[in-house]
């Protein structure tokens, strides 16, 4: 106690003597004109203002030290500099001419900088450009990013895959902590609203240096909306609606700031009928969702921090075989019901050239599946007319009510409540010479609880504890960042067993310009990744899985080791990148079939060999002068993975290749707009493990325009997407219909309004 009032006493006596204020102005490097509303930003701070109509800018209590402002807008590159706060006079910011798009921060990667100054390949979209692409949910919307793919079950359930790797091999963070709401079983989605998010970063390959077990494969990391600028507040509405689902995505926000103070909150209501292919309804891949997301900031001269808050509620239908034709959109039996709570706490201390970052996380979710065996004895007979329910659409709609009508009595038959709290300290020492360095530590206590008829997963509690330090080097040709961690991971199994798992990596990675316009980055890492309770513990058969699982306890640490190159050439009209890898994977858990039935389903055993994947991306980006306007992108990407034994690995995703001719134009009373025209193809999937089928090849046609129009002195922003155009009946290798011949999600038109106050 005497510690903490002292940091107290501390923390006031500094913001007394350390509270500064920044001036100056930004303007164009070849004309001197001054450039209005430009976006200034400090991204160690989180605080930012505009330029007004003549360029000059003021932002007040920054604290002593050394940090990175950032100053971006259209039609200019983002300007990046590190300063010394206080600053004795006004600040001068030249900006450079470009067609190129603004770059953000990175967040996932400890340094907070710029892709272009970043050692680490990290690829970063705004939710808005993935929505805007037709995307249903968030799931589907990052597969528009070159290596990352999704097993999908309908429209409603997807998991992310990033070169080959998914399920617990892929780690994914909200709100800055990391999201468990029982990822490990292949039927569970994502479980995260768009509503409320900025933007989202993969990194692609081993990422366990900065955020340990599970991490092997990589990381999708989600920011959350920005509060507002100080001294601002802002309301804003978005609407969409799907034509193939007649499916509604709404969500209302506002948000305001003042001196010290920020507050956001949003909620949305998502809702959506079976998806249409040309031939059919795809039965029960109905769902709706309700979210609300709310944020409290406060920040001082030398410390700031914010509470988030996210409540998710979905009931999501799990297809099992054509039947009922209509555009309900409650799911029927059986479907998941799940309640997920995600709290965080997000603080940093500033001291004098340093700083202490302290993340805190709970998450509780609570998963409920109900079957169809689990009808009271009165709806028995309904049951007896399944064959005939798709000719009869007011009967489908009686049992339907039926159905709703007992959701509310019925015990689910999996019944599952995960309670999960991390904590994540970093300090950021003062600089030393070339040097920025990061130690920290990590840590997750986790508890699993049944409470439904069946069992598949135990009751257990996990702790994992890892250690870690990291520094970036500025050389004068190239920048150098590397790390070492420790991580432990303990899982009781209650009356069972009582297992732990160690680990130490590494990461070593380079970037340096080979010429003016080329950049390398070359990067090696390891990773690890402890067993799952699934995969340790399994016994029966799971809702939607058509399979019985067998876990197997004497299983060990996946350990992985990938190098991984990146070259980028840059020039203001041209842009081409060129990724490979290679991932060699020791101990690899795999599930296979040992030729068994257990109650009509066949049987699978968690297995365990060696491993690896390889492949990469390549695209370019063509802006040519005097056109800016128009942009042509183009981005191939491939992945191939093989067991020891050289058969090849499960749900690895077909090449992909993806043409985009995209203009940007502004035509009263349309702002900002903009038109695209993208052809996706998918090549044949021929390289298939023992127990999959091949896949075809296909080609799927979208397009869509948009732009902002003044509507009572306010930015109404429309966007018109199609996708899949000629309706084309195909068959996505990871989708878990595939097996039952059912075809993904025919031609879709999607309407967006987007209103700001």
């Amino acid at each position: 106690m005497k510690l903490f009032l002292n940091l107290l006493l501390f923390l006031a006596v500094t913001s007394i003597y350390s509270q500064n204020s920044l001036s100056g102005s930004v303007f164009n490097s070849e004309t001197n004109e001054s450039i209005a509303f430009a976006n200034i930003y400090f991204p160690q701070l989180e605080k930012g203002t505009t330029t007004n109509e003549v360029g000059v800018f003021s932002i007040h209590n920054l604290p002593t030290g050394n940090y990175n402002i950032l100053v971006s807008i259209i039609g200019f590159e983002t300007y990046s500099q590190t300063i010394q706060i206080p600053y004795q006079e006004d600040l001068k910011i030249a900006l450079l001419p470009s067609a190129i798009e603004i770059e953000e921060v990175i967040v996932s990667t400890p340094f907070h900088k710029l892709q272009s100054e970043n050692v680490m390949k990290v690829e970063q979209r705004k939710a808005s450009d993935l929505k805007s692409k037709g995307a249903i949910n968030l799931a589907e919307g990052i597969t528009n990013i070159p290596g990352v793919d999704g097993v999908s079950t309908g429209i409603s359930i997807a998991k992310p895959v990033i070169r080959g790797l998914s399920s617990n091999r892929v780690l994914v963070y909200t709100q800055g902590i990391r999201l468990e709401n029982q990822q490990f079983g292949s039927e569970h989605g994502l479980g995260i609203n768009d509503a409320g998010i900025e933007s989202v970063e993969v990194i692609k390959g081993p990422a366990s240096l900065l955020y340990g077990s599970d991490a092997i494969g990589g990381v999708l990391y989600l920011n959350p909306e920005r509060f507002a600028h100080e001294n601002e507040s802002e309301t804003n509405l978005n609407f969409q609606y799907f034509t193939n689902t007649e499916g509604l995505n709404t969500n209302l926000g506002y948000k305001s700031s003042g001196e010290k103070f920020k507050f956001l909150i949003r909620g949305s209501f998502t809702e959506h009928a079976d998806y249409k292919t040309e031939d059919y309804r795809v039965t029960n891949t109905r769902f709706n969702e309700k979210d609300l997301k709310a944020a409290l900031g406060y920040q001082d001269v030398n410390f700031k921090t914010e509470l988030r808050y996210n409540l998710n509620a979905s009931k999501l239908g799990i297809p099992e075989e054509i039947g009922i034709q209509n555009l309900n959109k409650s799911p029927l039996l059986p479907y998941q019901g799940i309640t997920n709570h995600i709290f965080s706490s997000k603080s940093t201390l500033f001291f004098e050239n340093s700083r202490l970052d302290l993340n805190l996380g709970y998450t509780y979710n609570d998963r409920k599946e109900f079957e169809e065996e689990h009808h009271h004895d009165d709806d028995e007979d309904h049951d007896d007319d399944d064959d005939d329910e798709h000719d009869d659409d007011e009967h489908d709609d009686d049992e339907h009510d039926d159905e709703e009508h007992h959701d509310e009595i019925l015990h689910p038959a999996l019944h599952m409540k995960l309670k999960t709290f991390n904590y994540d300290a970093k300090y950021h020492l003062p600089k030393f010479g070339k040097f920025e360095t990061i130690v920290g530590v990590q840590g997750m206590h986790q508890i699993n609880t049944n409470y439904g008829e069946e069992v598949l997963i135990p009751d257990a509690t996990t702790n994992d504890f890892g250690v870690l330090a990291t520094s970036h080097i500025h050389f004068e040709k190239a920048d150098i960042q590397l790390g070492a961690r420790f991580d432990t991971r303990n899982i009781k199994v209650v009356n069972s067993i009582d297992k732990s798992f160690t680990s130490f990596n590494g990461a070593l990675g380079v970037k340096t310009n080979l010429s003016k316009n080329v950049v390398a980055r070359l990067n090696l890492a390891s990773g690890f990744r402890a067993p799952n309770l699934a995969e340790l513990t399994s016994y029966g058969s799971h809702e939607g899985t058509n399979r019985f699982e067998i876990g197997n306890e004497n299983l060990n640490n996946e350990q992985n080791l990938q190098i991984d190159l990146a070259l980028e050439y840059k020039t203001d009209h041209l842009e081409i990148f060129a990724n490979g890898f290679y991932n060699i994977i020791k101990n690899y858990i795999f599930l296979s079939p040992n030729g068994d039935l257990i109650n009509d389903d066949p049987v699978f055993l968690y297995l365990q060999d060696d491993a690896k994947l390889y492949g990469g991306e390549v695209g370019l980006h063509i802006h040519p002068h005097p056109l800016d306007w128009l942009h042509i992108e183009s981005s191939f990407e491939t992945v191939t993975g093989k067991l020891n034994n050289d058969d090849y690995l499960p749900l690895i995703p077909a090449n992909k290749l993806n043409n985009t001719l995209r203009v940007e134009y502004n035509l009263k009373p349309l702002n900002k707009g903009n038109a695209f025209v993208t052809l996706s193809s998918a090549f044949a999937q021929k390289n298939t493990s023992v127990f999959e089928t091949e896949t075809s090849g296909y080609n799927l046609l979208s397009a869509g325009f948009g732009g902002e129009i003044n509507v009572f002195k306010s930015v109404l922003q429309i966007q018109i997407t199609g996708t899949n155009l000629t309706n084309k009946k195909y068959v996505n290798h990871l989708s878990r219909l595939k097996p039952d011949g059912i075809y993904n999600i025919g031609r879709n038109f999607s309407f967006s309004l987007s209103y700001t106050l």
